[in-house]
């Protein structure tokens, strides 16, 4: 089972409204009822429930994030396509 957000594509119409699918040989298949008119088409975006992290390992990724912030903030940063042509010459 899959739980999605559904919303109408670039109307303006920001509600969104929360549809459960299977996957079906390949396919999403919905059997929910709506009120939507007759050929309407949604932009179906996965529902992501989270991560699995404990306490400790968010207080562990929290501190490295904050760690790699301050490191930006004084300026101790590298360009990432230097870091990507170091790790490739490896």
């Amino acid at each position: 089972m899959l739980d999605v957000l559904a919303r109408p594509p670039k109307t303006g119409n920001t509600r969104f409204m929360v549809l459960r699918a299977q996957v079906r040989n390949g396919h999403l298949v919905l059997d929910e009822p709506t009120s939507l008119p007759e050929g309407t088409v949604l932009d179906l975006v996965v529902d992501d429930e989270g991560d699995t992290l404990d306490d400790d390992e968010r207080a562990v990724l929290h501190a490295g994030l904050a760690a790699a912030w301050e490191s930006v903030r004084q300026g101790r940063v590298r360009p990432a396509g230097g870091i990507i042509d170091e790790l490739r010459s490896r």
